[in-house]
């Protein structure tokens, strides 16, 4: 008996919608990276991309637990001397909460080409509307 080796051409990529509001933003970041590694599949294999897109709303209304609000930073170097630039979730929440969730994700894909095209298909909104109706995405429960 032979094992099973997906192929690149083809994977059928479905669209799925993740609600995060009240969730946990590791929870959500989870949920978002296994499917867009595309592990929850039975045909899943390591080296070959079979991920699907991931559609991430409410981002806005995201929860940390304890005191990750105020004491978790964002830390960032502009590329000039002294640059190293730091931001507090609470901040970072309030103002860019789609970056929040997409750097969430990107920390737990790998770190390969396999990784960097993943994120791609990711689309994080910080409200309750999204543009891709037209894909009709079913909706992914976070546990």
């Amino acid at each position: 008996m032979s094992t099973f080796m997906a192929k690149a051409e083809t994977v059928e990529r479905k669209w799925y919608v993740i609600d995060a509001e009240g969730k946990t933003l590791g929870k959500v970041a989870v949920m978002a990276a296994d499917i867009l590694r595309g592990k929850h599949r039975p045909e899943f294999t390591p080296h070959v991309d079979c991920g699907e897109y991931v559609i991430v709303i409410n981002a806005a209304k995201v929860a940390l637990s304890g005191n990750k609000l105020t004491q978790k930073t964002y830390k960032y170097h502009t590329g000039y001397i002294g640059g190293l630039k730091e931001i507090d979730y609470k901040t970072l929440l309030a103002t860019k909460p789609e970056l929040a969730i997409t750097l969430a994700v990107k920390g737990m894909l790998p770190k390969t080409v396999i990784g960097k095209k993943s994120l791609t298909r990711l689309k994080v909104y910080a409200g309750a509307e999204h543009k891709q109706a037209a894909q009709q995405p079913t909706a992914v429960e976070v546990k």
